[in-house]
């Protein structure tokens, strides 16, 4: 499977630890490329516009996490999901159908990253009932070039 990788300066080192474990998957990272100071929003949109071209998912982190959810969650066909445990992370695909993980390189530690992101990448969206919540809200949001 193909991962989109990013993060900001905040979640720089997170994220290299983070690319170690993913093996047996294709992984494009967006950068940043340094704990050198950034801006988040950079990453998140070529995140998102890397997710919607190659049709797959995206793993993206900053400090908190908040912001790189806020800047992903502008663009129509993404259902980003800030995440901070297991069980929300299997939430989030299941009930949600997540295709971008976003997660805070200050909150949480690397093996919790790690936990999180296998989880998710693990769990199947169920459809069903979820389907039709999705639908509702599929077509709103701004549109990649």
């Amino acid at each position: 499977m193909v991962v989109i990788i990013g993060s900001d300066h905040g979640a720089f080192e997170a994220k290299e630890s983070l690319k170690e474990s993913l093996n047996g998957h294709e992984i494009i990272d967006v950068g940043t490329d340094s704990a050198d100071s950034c801006h988040y929003p950079e990453y998140a949109v070529a995140l998102v516009r890397e997710v919607i071209k190659r049709d797959t998912i995206g793993i993206i982190l900053c400090g908190s996490g908040i912001g790189v959810s806020m800047v992903a969650n502008r663009y129509a066909g993404i259902r980003a999901a800030l995440v901070r445990t297991t069980e929300e992370a299997r939430l989030s695909r299941e009930h949600n159908n997540s295709n971008v993980l976003c997660l805070g390189g200050r909150i949480s530690s690397e093996d919790e990253i790690k936990e999180i992101v296998k989880t998710w990448i693990n769990t199947p969206f169920e459809g069903g009932r979820h389907s039709i919540r999705l639908s509702m809200f599929e077509n709103l949001g701004e549109k990649m070039d």
